[in-house]
């Protein structure tokens, strides 16, 4: 049998992408000697947030994913951000290959809220492991499925996440609205002669008329 391993060496913006794109690289090493002829490879990317501390203002924006800090306890869980698939080419000894991860900045999903709320240090992640490995041998072709323990750990550095976000939304957030709630801001900028959505909001929030 094939034994694998598998280490995240790196973690970037993917360049010229179309759409915000994560791409972690991978080293997957083969013990025995034995050449891996491909692998369809899925990768499950778990984010463990009660693996870092967090700055006071992260915590105020961390408070309606997971609660008051005191509840934290309880509430700091680790949770999914996303499931890709890869082929891997094949390989022996090692070889290394990117996950490219597509991303978005919706602050409506949970891994949306929890970078969009840091702004230092890592986020701490595993990725887990599974798929088919095909190998060449003996009369002919092998087939065997990657264990479900292998995993490898990854401290993305916070920077990442905002250098790929800032160069599709440069120094903007996106959030979702009901249609009645965009028609009655529609309604109250045109009521005040409010030029831009910023200006509305801006103008609420201090308590305009």
């Amino acid at each position: 049998m094939a034994e694998l391993t598998f280490d995240c060496i790196d973690v970037r913006p993917l360049k010229y992408a179309a759409s915000p794109t994560l791409a972690f690289k991978l080293r997957i090493s083969e013990l025995t000697g034995q050449p891996v002829h491909a692998m369809v490879l899925r990768v499950q990317i778990r984010i463990e947030p009660q693996r870092r501390r967090y700055a006071d203002d992260e915590s105020e924006l961390l408070t309606h994913l997971f609660g008051e800090r005191s509840r934290w306890g309880e509430t700091l869980k680790p949770f999914q951000f996303t499931s890709v698939s890869v082929t891997v080419p094949g390989f022996a000894g090692a070889t290394e290959v990117d996950v490219e991860v597509p991303c978005t900045y919706d602050l409506e999903v949970a891994a949306g809220k929890y970078f969009h709320a840091l702004t230092e240090g890592v986020v701490p992640m595993v990725l887990l492991f599974s798929g088919t490995v095909f190998g060449k041998g003996g009369p002919g072709f092998w087939v065997e499925q990657v264990p479900w323990h292998t995993q490898a750990e990854c401290r993305m550095p916070v920077a990442v996440w905002d250098e790929l976000m800032s160069r599709y939304f440069p120094n903007v957030a996106w959030i979702k609205l009901p249609r009645e709630t965009v028609d009655a801001l529609l309604k109250y900028k045109a009521r005040h002669a409010i030029p831009t959505w910023e200006a509305a909001v801006e103008q609420l929030l201090a308590g305009g008329p």
